[in-house]
């Protein structure tokens, strides 16, 4: 019983810390950002260098984590043997916990340094689309929402 208890903690977890990876490519949009008014400015890539983007670093992941090591921990011995597993699982799950949900939100990103239109230039990080493949030379848009900005190429 207690171990396929574990089990169902260890598949919540996944799927909790799984849920929490957020898009950050030139496409998704947060549903706060549709229909706002965005500023366009226009430019050339200079060019670009691959980069890592971390992951998140929530407490859903160490806290899921958590638990998923205390009930396996508790399931170990009995007594006072269980409750000492216990805890110790729950503090190794719950770095664990934290390890995982930061490599399953960690992505492969670009930054992209743009000569933009107004002679200035700068230099945008995102994360890349399957289907998007971004060359120096190319012009694009940089789309800026409260303070965020994203490089759209130019249709």
């Amino acid at each position: 019983m207690r171990q396929s208890l574990s089990t169902v903690f260890l598949m919540t977890t996944i799927l909790i810390v799984g849920g929490c990876a957020s898009d950050l490519d030139e496409d998704t949009y947060s549903r706060s950002e549709a229909r706002a008014v965005q500023t366009i400015r226009t430019g050339t890539i200079e060019s670009l260098r691959p980069v890592n983007i971390e992951g998140t670093k929530t407490p859903i992941g160490s806290g899921a984590g958590a638990i998923a090591g205390g009930v396996a921990g508790s399931s170990v011995g009995g007594g006072r043997g269980s409750a000492v597993a216990a805890i110790a699982g729950a503090l190794i799950g719950g770095v664990a916990g934290a390890a995982a949900e930061e490599g399953i939100t960690r992505a492969k990103g670009v930054e992209i340094t743009v000569r933009e239109d107004d002679g200035n230039t700068r230099a945008y990080v995102q994360e890349l689309g399957p289907q998007h493949v971004f060359r120096v030379g190319q012009r694009v848009q940089i789309h800026t929402l409260r303070g965020t900005s994203r490089v759209v190429a130019v249709p």
